[in-house]
């Protein structure tokens, strides 16, 4: 589904990441976990093309998006690239990113309306349907700021999930919520697993990540020190880093 081969990345003129390479199958809910500031964020940004990196690709289901520093075709066939892999990868950032004049119903109709040419009826229809598997029907016509924090994150997911993406990408989800709106945002996202959605989520909540993943991988200072199974990962590490990182969680 997604596939990332030797993937570069440079910040101030310090790599991030050194050739960095992963794969992750159609159906998959890959798990990436580590200490903050190993590259999580940035690997998520990477693959929906929010993010330039310098050398390697990422590809998408046959889209193939190339470093920088390879490139060899003009900026419109890149454009269109990155626009056609951002429809077929949602993403749900830490920060929720409405539309504060918006209403709910609103935030979420817009993109399909305006981006994918879809009428408003069917653009109705398709948001209070995702609306009522994020449980947040009856707050259709309520604004952002009418919301707690963990239904804004709802309605985000809600607002991904109406571009009928191929996969989800989840940036730290939980991590500007409150501990008792936590709970509620992993609900929704543990019951959108179950139904096979291509899902990589990069987050801090470790029980979490070990009931749903299929995979994990621990990235620390923009390098896959370890990966495999959750069983693996979380019982039986092979590595000293991962192991400490670990030894925090998993009492």
């Amino acid at each position: 589904m997604i596939g990332i081969r030797d993937l570069s990345k440079e910040f101030d003129h310090q790599s991030l990441f050194k050739g960095l390479n992963l794969n992750i199958v159609k159906g998959s809910v890959v798990a990436i976990i580590g200490p903050s500031g190993s590259g999580k964020s940035t690997l998520l940004r990477c693959m929906n093309g929010l993010e330039v990196f310098s050398r390697g690709s990422v590809s998408v289901n046959g889209l193939k998006l190339y470093g920088v520093l390879e490139r060899d075709y003009n900026r419109g066939q890149e454009s269109i690239i990155i626009k056609n892999i951002r429809r077929k990868v949602g993403m749900v950032f830490q920060q929720f990113h409405l539309f504060p004049h918006m209403s709910v119903l609103h935030n979420i109709t817009v993109a399909p309306i305006h981006v994918l040419g879809v009428q408003r009826a069917e653009a109705e229809t398709d948001a209070i349907s995702l609306l009522m598997k994020v449980h947040l029907e009856e707050k259709a016509k309520k604004y952002p700021g009418q919301l707690s924090g963990g239904e804004q994150q709802r309605v985000a997911i809600a607002r991904a999930l109406v571009m009928k993406p191929e996969a989800m990408l989840f940036d730290e989800p939980t991590s500007s919520l409150d501990p008792e709106m936590i709970a509620e945002v992993l609900q929704v996202i543990k019951e959108l697993v179950s139904e096979g959605m291509t899902t990589v989520i990069a987050t801090h909540e470790i029980a979490f990540a070990r009931d749903v993943s299929t995979h994990v991988v621990f990235l620390d200072k923009g390098e896959i020190v370890e990966q495999g199974s959750p069983q693996a990962i979380f019982f039986n590490p092979q590595n000293d880093r991962t192991k400490a990182f670990l030894s925090r969680f998993m009492k």
